[in-house]
């Protein structure tokens, strides 16, 4: 009788399965930063450090979905070490990945703190950019509010002659009468999605409408200000209409947190959220702080970004942007907050111009002017040698992080629905993504 092999012989030393089994061993986790089954009930279950270590290595090597995952704890001799030749199932693998993504964010700051601590990470200059990755539902599936309420009548239409049909079926002898059921199943099923699609509209309406109304009432309290200083000036700000859902509004049946998105102008729309990262410029290009929105536009996430750094492993000096995160009022209260701010406020500042442009005279653009202030005083900030030089940073680290985590890694879409589940998914991947950047600076260190 052949005895089992010792797994650990058939691992090479130098994988990177024996640095995520330390370090997770390593992180201060108690028991209840896990979600676990508090009910005593069913199989014994697994250590939640496990399975912790066993989602960051297959995120690490491009093993995303759950059955997959389950799969490689057969076939792939370092994930069958790192489980014990244990096999968790997919159902378990998913409802840990889930549940968990306040243990996600403590080992992402875990990871930063030993970088740090190595001497790897030093936090002084930050890049913040944002990708779109595609949700896990077809923009097929995207409904407009007219449409929907067109769809909602003619269904109660439908269900209402089925179920007459099926009451005549019920005097006929002849016919079995199974398939009528299902078909007024299924249409309930579609019923309902559209009211839910309706409700879904109505709320995103009315929570537009009442930060309109906000902003309104802030911006009103400004001018009556000014009206009662000597610094007269500028019209009344004119109340925001109070509307409802717009009939070209849309929801999508499948993910309603999604949204369509485009890149540019000369892109297809696709069924997305909107990722977003800020990376160390100094040399490890780490991802510092991460989160997920479904707003197609950077505008309003400089802030998120950089806030959500955590002042135990530093607070950033300069922070690098493209300029898709021009926002006057958001730069300056990171300017009256201390961090000096480089965004170029159009195509033509910092390092967006073209060196040598080919284009015919005719076809050149006129440098765009802005009158804000604040954003003319960018402009000219971005303009100086300087800043130029500094602003050279954000290319070379934190776009090839986006291009490492979607052709190294193959993280391109979400796999989980909800803006609640794919946040917990992109912490999930970010925390992966250090894991596998650390490893390779400390091979770098050690070499």
């Amino acid at each position: 009788m052949l005895l089992p092999p010792d797994l650990r012989e058939w691992v090479p030393a130098e994988d990177i399965v024996h640095f995520i089994i330390e370090a997770v061993e390593r992180m201060p986790l108690p028991r209840d930063a896990f979600y676990v089954n508090h009910r005593g009930t069913g199989s014994p279950q697994y250590s939640p450090r496990m399975m912790l270590a066993l989602l960051v290595y297959c995120y690490a090597n491009g093993i995303f979905s759950s059955r997959r995952i389950e799969r490689a704890t057969y076939r792939d001799i370092a994930v069958r070490y790192l489980t014990a030749d244990t096999h968790p199932d997919h159902d378990t693998i998913c409802t840990f990945r889930r549940r968990n993504q306040e243990a996600f964010c403590k080992a992402f700051l875990h990871i930063l703190k030993l970088a740090r601590e190595m001497g790897v990470l030093k936090v002084g200059t930050v890049s913040v950019d944002g990708t779109h990755l595609d949700a896990n539902a077809s923009k097929s599936k995207n409904v407009r509010y007219d449409r929907a309420a067109q769809l909602e009548q003619q269904l109660r239409l439908d269900i209402d002659e089925l179920v007459r049909q099926a009451e005549e079926a019920d005097h006929d002898e002849s016919d079995d009468g199974q398939t009528l059921p299902e078909e007024i199943a299924r249409r309930e099923r579609l019923l309902e999605k559209m009211e839910q699609a309706q409700a879904n509209l109505k709320a995103r309406a009315e929570a537009k409408a009442a930060a309109e109304r906000e902003k309104y009432e802030r911006k009103l309290r400004e001018y009556e200000a000014r009206q009662a200083s000597s610094r007269r000036g500028g019209t009344r700000p004119k109340p925001p209409e109070n509307t409802g859902p717009q009939p070209t509004d849309q929801a999508n049946l499948t993910d309603d947190d999604s949204r369509l998105m485009r890149k540019n102008r000369r892109a297809e729309y696709r069924q997305a959220y909107n990722a977003q990262a800020a990376v160390d410029a100094d040399g490890s290009q780490l991802i510092l702080s991460q989160h997920v929105t479904n707003c197609a536009s950077d505008a309003g996430e400089l802030e998120p970004a950089v806030h959500h750094i955590d002042p135990n492993i530093g607070t950033p000096e300069a922070v690098l942007a493209d300029n898709g995160y021009v926002n006057s009022e958001a730069i300056e209260r990171l300017e009256n907050a201390g961090f000096d701010v480089y965004i170029p406020v159009t195509s033509e500042d910092g390092n967006n111009e073209r060196r040598y442009d080919f284009r015919p005279p005719k076809e050149k653009k006129k440098p765009k002017t802005v009158s804000k202030p604040r954003l003319a005083a960018m402009q000219t900030k971005m303009r100086t040698d300087e800043a130029r030089q500094l602003y050279a940073k954000r290319k070379q680290t934190v776009e090839p992080v986006f291009g490492i985590i979607k052709s190294v890694l193959g993280f391109r879409r979400f796999h989980l629905r909800g803006l609640e589940r794919v946040s917990t998914e992109w912490s999930l991947v970010t925390l992966a993504y250090n894991v596998k950047r650390l490893y390779a600076l400390m091979g770098t260190a050690m070499g």
